[in-house]
């Protein structure tokens, strides 16, 4: 690891900042109904805000990555959370859907910076063991703030409707921009890199010709998806199908954040001793088989709502485990190209959970059936991705750095 005089405090404002996508989506869903209503806008339009987040979010992950590669981190960073401040403004003073749908899209390419450079500044500073810690410790304060978001959210919307939920998105935002500058230096130093715009794209390439990338980057980014497959439909199959109260929805959505918060503070204590290829095994093993006893559950019946509840927690609370394992390997496979992985491997995780989110929700047929197949699917598949990294351990390409 880098010298760093706090490393702590370093490692809150990184999580703070790659927890700008969860936050600026996760806060801004309770006001959909409000919104829709004030724009004088359909449930489809509101509803396209969010898509376009998610389409601003990965272009401009696969952007901002390989840019940093190049220009070095600082720059990209800061200018994307002045994006995002700026279209945060906007969004607070738009007078019809069109806007605030332009607005999001730009919200979400400057948020991007925020999201994937905080990880990348993570591979400069450390070591791959202490990267696969320090990633799980950043996801770790992500999940938590991710769980307080709609709360903030709904008390945003009853004190000043809407438009007040961008304003504490903004103010967020400008309180992180501000610490980013005080606290985060330069981490790329110009030795290390590239020579051109043109060769980091070009990376882009090289990456994903390796198989074992690939499975790094399909082994969490099918978990995600899986995750969102559950956070689709579970409002359904909850309340809707098995017919719980929303309040005690409320407390069993809360379960899988504080069995993500469990095992990715175990991730955190353990990956330095065994390595992140041991923990991507044991959680990979653990995604399939949950993924399997939710589809024979959903199939059966066996078990009903509890039988639901339980592989469900099971399977969730593995994601962060396999995210920050795989960022980090993938980051360690191509130390010159650590921005560029990690844009793939984030931007890659978003939109493999917006298409499941959009299976699922196509899938709907009132049974829990189609959410408990696609997180099967999810699981299954997660496995078959750790296999391929297991599978393609050997070769140059393929060797983690270990500074």
């Amino acid at each position: 690891m880098a010298e760093q005089k706090d490393p702590g405090r370093l490692i809150v404002l990184l999580a703070a900042l790659a927890a700008f996508a969860p936050l600026s989506i996760d806060t801004y869903l309770p006001s959909l109904p409000q919104i829709g209503q004030a724009l004088n806008a359909g449930a489809s339009s509101v509803q396209m805000t969010i898509g376009v987040f998610l389409l601003g979010l990965c272009l401009g992950m696969l952007c901002h990555g390989p840019l940093s590669d190049r220009f070095g981190r600082r720059p990209l960073l800061l200018g994307g959370v002045m994006l995002y401040l700026a279209a945060s403004i906007g969004c607070m003073l738009v007078t019809n859907i069109e806007q605030l749908i332009v607005l999001r899209f730009f919200q979400a390419v400057g948020g991007a910076a925020a999201a994937v450079l905080a990880r990348a500044i993570v591979r400069d500073l450390f070591a791959i063991k202490e990267a696969a810690k320090v990633l799980s410790l950043m996801h770790l304060v992500s999940m938590i703030a991710t769980l307080v978001a709609p709360l903030c959210g709904s008390l945003l919307m009853e004190l000043g409707g809407w438009r007040l939920i961008f304003v504490g998105l903004f103010c967020f935002a400008a309180l992180c921009l501000v610490a980013a500058m005080w606290r985060i230096p330069e981490s790329l130093p110009l030795e290390r890199r590239s020579a051109s715009v043109g060769k980091v794209f070009k990376a882009y390439g090289h990456i994903i010709a390796q198989p074992r990338a690939w499975g790094y980057i399909l082994c969490m980014g099918l978990s995600f998806g899986g995750m969102f497959a559950f956070i689709t439909a579970s409002p359904f199959v909850y309340v809707e199908y098995f017919h719980v109260s929303p309040r005690t929805y409320a407390w069993l959505f809360g379960l899988n954040i504080a069995g993500v918060i469990v095992m990715t503070f175990i991730n955190a204590r353990v990956v330095t001793r065994v390595g992140p290829l041991k923990m991507l095994a044991s959680g990979a093993t653990i995604a399939g088989l949950a993924g399997c006893a939710l589809a024979f559950i959903g199939y059966t019946g066996l078990g009903g709502l509890p039988a639901i509840v339980a592989a469900v927690i099971v399977f969730v609370s593995v994601t962060g485990m396999l995210g920050a394992n795989s960022v980090a390997s993938l980051m360690g496979m191509f130390p010159d190209k650590a921005g560029a992985a990690a844009a793939l491997a984030v931007s890659g995780q978003f939109a493999v959970g917006a298409g499941f989110s959009a299976v699922v929700s196509t899938w709907a047929n009132g049974t829990p059936m189609p959410m408990c197949l696609g997180m099967a699917v999810a699981g299954v598949g997660s496995l078959v991705a750790f296999l391929v990294v297991k599978a393609n351990q050997s070769g140059v390409a393929a060797q983690p750095s270990a500074s």
